[in-house]
């Protein structure tokens, strides 16, 4: 802590040494309320200054400080703004989630207002993506089911966030967790009544969420739930392509052009199109809709072919003879039968959606594995498969996510697109695995022997590929960190993303 920010808005050189407890420049007091002090400039914007500061009543705790600049504003229009700040601060105090920073405190000082708020140590999606890639399918589906509760939360207690983007959520440091910050439901009620006190007032001085994220009917000043669906749905699409909703938008439609810029499934781009849908009525209006239609949406096909087979079945079973001339028996027999048809539906995607229990792992074997596999189940994530042998069996689109793998036997096995997110694969036998698009972000492959192993395409992401044997590997548009594969053992055979058996 080297410098100290004075909080007046109008002076001229507010920075100052840790001896000062008077501005300098303007003589201000530098002690916020007797007990907060800036220490860093961390964002400026239309609403106001952010700043990084430490709250000397707390242990010398770091927290964040909000100013809501109203300089620029009439007196009446700037009492206005205060009023409404305050009654919306008021709001945001009531929001009680670990994945929201918490609001801390709120006042007025010297005729400006101020929120505290949690400080969170993290880096945000937007220079994730810039500083790694862009996300694959299974990563952004992960992030909209994190997310997506954390939105249904907010909408519960009456409140839209208003400003979702990548720069506004962070991956916590600590544990990963992705954390949702800067409510923009404070500054838009603030702004929409300058707006009205003030038509004259030029529309980029007023703060109506982010351009290209914020959907038409809140830059109209008439937000709803599902204006946060649309910002979600752009934010998923700049995770998946690496662009701005600006650079993707159609300069007629208004409508964003992205898929072919993205690699993903045709039942996931459908769900994402009806997120960014610009007419409200045909948008999903919740996030516990986009939630049922994430769990419904890779499994749908297994479960037409399942029910189609099912009312056969049932067709040829059926002893009912819906003849009589007022139709209650037709009618009743159709209602059984849908009944029927419904029950097995569920049960289908209960089945193909839900991940084994974590207590089924003790009594899993290879045998048993396969034999799931083989009949429709996908999803073995966080299971304890360490040791057990699949040499040349088939396991493409499984999920072994968050799974425990240590000196598995895949070899030569078939895990075309297999999710391996975040799974301990660490002394495990690839050799000569078909890992096509397989998804290994954040796996730990240490010393594991991958020797012919066909990964194009493959996310190898923050991946632990220390002592990896990768010689005679196919890593051709590969996604893996230049360190990480200097950690790995290659050799002439190896074929680097670059497509040449040459990193350079």
């Amino acid at each position: 802590m080297s410098v100290l920010y004075c909080l007046n808005p109008n002076c001229k050189q507010p920075q100052n040494t840790v001896k000062d407890r008077h501005c300098k420049c303007c003589g201000s007091n530098i002690l916020l309320k007797k007990r907060y002090v800036a220490i860093k400039k961390i964002g400026q914007g239309g609403f106001g200054v952010t700043f990084l500061a430490v709250d000397l009543r707390n242990k010398n705790s770091y927290c964040v400080i909000k100013q809501l600049l109203t300089n620029n504003l009439d007196e009446d229009t700037a009492q206005t703004a205060l009023q409404l700040f305050e009654r919306e601060a008021k709001t945001l105090a009531k929001i009680k989630h670990p994945q929201i920073p918490k609001l801390l405190n709120y006042f007025q000082d010297q005729k400006q207002f101020y929120l505290i708020q949690e400080f969170i140590l993290g880096r945000d999606l937007e220079r994730e993506v810039q500083k790694k890639a862009p996300f694959p399918e299974v990563l952004a589906k992960n992030f909209l089911k994190e997310i997506l509760p954390i939105l249904d939360y907010i909408h519960s207690q009456k409140v839209i966030h208003r400003d979702i983007k990548p720069a506004n959520i962070l991956r916590r440091k600590e544990d990963k967790k992705l954390i949702l910050i800067d409510f923009g439901a404070v500054k838009d009620e603030v702004n929409t009544q300058i707006m009205r006190s003030n038509p004259q007032t030029a529309f980029t001085e007023i703060s109506v969420g982010t351009m290209g994220f914020a959907p038409p009917e809140q830059l109209a000043m008439r937000p709803v739930y599902a204006s946060d669906i649309y910002a979600l749905g752009a934010t998923c699409i700049f995770l998946l392509t690496g662009k701005t909703p600006k650079e993707l938008c159609d300069a007629r439609t208004g409508e964003l052009r992205w898929e072919k810029f993205a690699d993903v499934s045709s039942k996931f781009a459908a769900v994402l199109n009806k997120m960014l849908d610009l007419d409200l009525k045909k948008r999903y209006s919740s996030a516990r809709q986009v939630i049922e239609a994430l769990e419904i949406a890779p499994y749908q096909d297994q479960l037409k072919d399942a029910m189609a087979k099912r009312t056969t079945k049932i067709d040829d079973n059926d002893s009912s003879e819906p003849t009589t001339s007022s139709g209650l028996n037709l009618e009743a027999g159709i209602r059984k039968r849908q009944q029927r048809i419904n029950k097995f539906s569920l049960q289908s995607k209960d089945i193909l959606n839900s991940p084994l229990p974590k207590s089924t792992s003790m009594n899993l074997t290879a045998n048993k594995v396969i034999r799931l596999y083989s009949q429709g189940y996908r999803n073995f994530s966080q299971q304890n498969l360490s040791q057990m042998n699949f040499e040349s069996e088939k396991l493409s689109k499984a999920s072994f996510s968050h799974g425990k793998l240590i000196g598995v036997n895949l070899e030569k096995s078939n895990l075309y697109r297999a999710n391996f997110y975040n799974a301990n694969l660490a002394q495990a036998n690839l050799r000569d695995a078909y890992l096509r698009r397989a998804e290994l972000y954040r796996a730990n492959l240490k010393s594991a022997d991958l020797q012919g192993a066909n990964l194009t395409k493959a996310n190898l992401i923050s991946a632990t590929l220390k002592d990896a044997n990768l010689c005679g590997a196919n890593l051709t548009d590969a996604k893996v960190d230049e360190q990480e594969l200097k950690e790995a053992k290659t050799n002439w055979q190896t074929i680097y993303p670059n497509g040449k058996r040459k990193w350079w």
